[in-house]
């Protein structure tokens, strides 16, 4: 037996298309200008490299203990990993050196932990994980992704624009997670990179199904307007997407609340990318194909008039 609800809803999605149009650019100049104001985005040890400072304990510890200590000392954007008895810090770039900043991390350290004796085994300098030529792979897979979604989907659903509408919405979504962790001054590390990768799936799945529905509708309701098949499209699949993306952001909360801090951006950006690809299947995909398909029939209306000297 299959759980719905929301059964028989007639909301006029298409109808209110241009307030939600005006919701994402909301959004998007929040984003644009959280990001004009801070600088940037605010970019982890993966990106910009920093400190690094091993050291080894007596008996073995708790890294949220290590964490918490470090973090009341001043030192809050940090990276842990620990083998044995040993905990491997690494820091962001720091206004003092690294014998300065090997010295701190010891007080704070030794002041958390006086019964376990600690020594420094190593202190260096760390490059970024993600170097400049692997960017430039990551962002040309994406460039290539986006036209491999956009011929998958201009295939399937033979229209294009059925196709840029979906690659439209991923970047839609993205940016405004992405916009909303320069807002909330979110680290963005390789974690939330795979965050975004996850919500960019997230999203396009979501899109296909309505849009599957829509051809469907299409071709057993060829004799009703074109906004209310959308509409009734919408409606039909609104009881899925909405159980489909409760599930997902419940298990985003309980990961957000206790799944520790090494998870916390990564489930602080599902939780934001389940709301937004949510409504964006709904409110910007859909309705961006029903503009493009109202703008080909009054292009089609133009042209066929007659000449008139």
């Amino acid at each position: 037996m299959q759980f719905s609800f929301l059964h028989n809803t007639t909301i006029d999605f298409i109808g209110k298309r241009y307030i939600f149009f005006g919701v994402s650019a909301v959004l998007f100049l929040v984003g644009l200008a959280s990001l004009i104001a801070r600088g940037g985005p605010n970019y982890s040890i993966d990106f910009t490299g920093g400190i690094l400072v091993q050291v080894a304990f007596n008996q073995p510890v708790a890294l949220d203990d290590v964490r918490s200590s470090l973090i009341a000392g001043g030192i809050e954007k940090l990276e842990l990993q620990s083998s044995r008895n040993a905990v491997i810090i690494r820091a962001k770039k720091q206004d003092i050196n690294q014998d300065e900043f090997s010295n701190k991390v010891m007080g704070l350290l030794k002041a958390k932990f006086p019964n376990n004796p600690i020594v420094v085994e190593r202190t260096e300098y760390v490059g970024p994980t993600v170097g400049k030529h692997l960017a430039t792979q990551a962002f040309n897979a994406l460039v290539f992704s986006f036209l491999g979604i956009i011929i998958y989907v201009a295939f399937r659903f033979h229209s294009s624009i059925w196709g840029a509408s979906g690659v439209f919405g991923i970047m839609h979504d993205v940016f405004v997670v992405f916009g909303l962790f320069a807002l909330f001054n979110k680290e963005i590390n390789l974690t939330s990179i795979a965050a975004f990768l996850t919500i960019a799936g997230y999203s396009i799945n979501d899109t296909i199904v309505v849009f599957d529905r829509l051809r469907e509708n299409l071709r057993y309701l060829a004799k009703e307007d074109y906004a209310t098949v959308i509409n009734r499209t919408i409606n039909q699949t609104l009881s899925r997407t909405v159980i489909t993306s409760l599930t997902v952001f419940l298990v985003a909360l309980a990961l957000f609340f206790m799944g520790g801090e090494v998870i916390h951006d990564f489930a602080f950006a599902m939780l934001l990318g389940v709301v937004i690809g949510t409504y964006s299947s709904i409110y910007v995909c859909t309705p961006l194909v029903f503009e493009w398909e109202q703008y080909k029939r009054r292009r089609t209306a133009k042209f066929a008039k007659p000449y008139k000297k």
